[in-house]
């Protein structure tokens, strides 16, 4: 009988899973691992910055004023996965020009326009994220953007809103 080998997709995708443990946020635990010929560059995962104090121990002020999830990003002490795995990879001098990222989670409307300036082309995710803008900017910066089924190990193009 022959091994059945797990796909890239699966492999880059369970990673991002593996990730997002580390994730130091009381609402969302994301991951994202970036890829370039099926190599990773990078990984991140949303939290609170370096020698800040977590939402783990401080608690999470969007919780407490009651601000749904995909508003109001700016009142959260929290760094996102996607953001994360930019600011890794220039911290150590690796480019993300012609890179994949598979992320947990759909990328933010803020995310997504920093991921298209530096240059990812294709964007993989296994779970939606309630912002609306997002995937119309990265349609429209030619971006590709499949939704990964982790029960099927499947891939699929998404054609309708995140």
């Amino acid at each position: 009988m022959a091994d059945r080998r797990s796909s890239w997709t699966k492999y880059f995708m369970d990673i991002a899973y593996l990730v997002a443990e580390r994730s130091t946020c009381l609402r969302r635990k994301v991951g994202s691992v970036a890829v370039r010929d099926r190599h990773i560059l990078a990984t991140g995962y949303n939290g609170a910055p370096s020698g800040v104090p977590h939402c783990l121990e401080t608690g999470c002020l969007r919780q407490k004023m009651g601000i749904p999830s995909g508003q109001r990003h700016e009142i959260c002490r929290g760094v996102h996965s996607e953001q994360n795995i930019i600011i890794q990879a220039a911290a150590h001098g690796i480019s993300l020009r012609g890179a994949e990222l598979y992320c947990t989670t759909f990328p933010c409307f803020i995310c997504s326009k920093m991921l298209i300036n530096c240059g990812i082309t294709k964007i993989v995710v296994a779970e939606s994220y309630p912002d609306e803008l997002s995937l119309g900017i990265l349609r429209e910066a030619g971006v590709d953007i499949m939704r990964y089924d982790r029960g099927s190990d499947t891939l699929t193009g998404i054609d309708a809103r995140p």
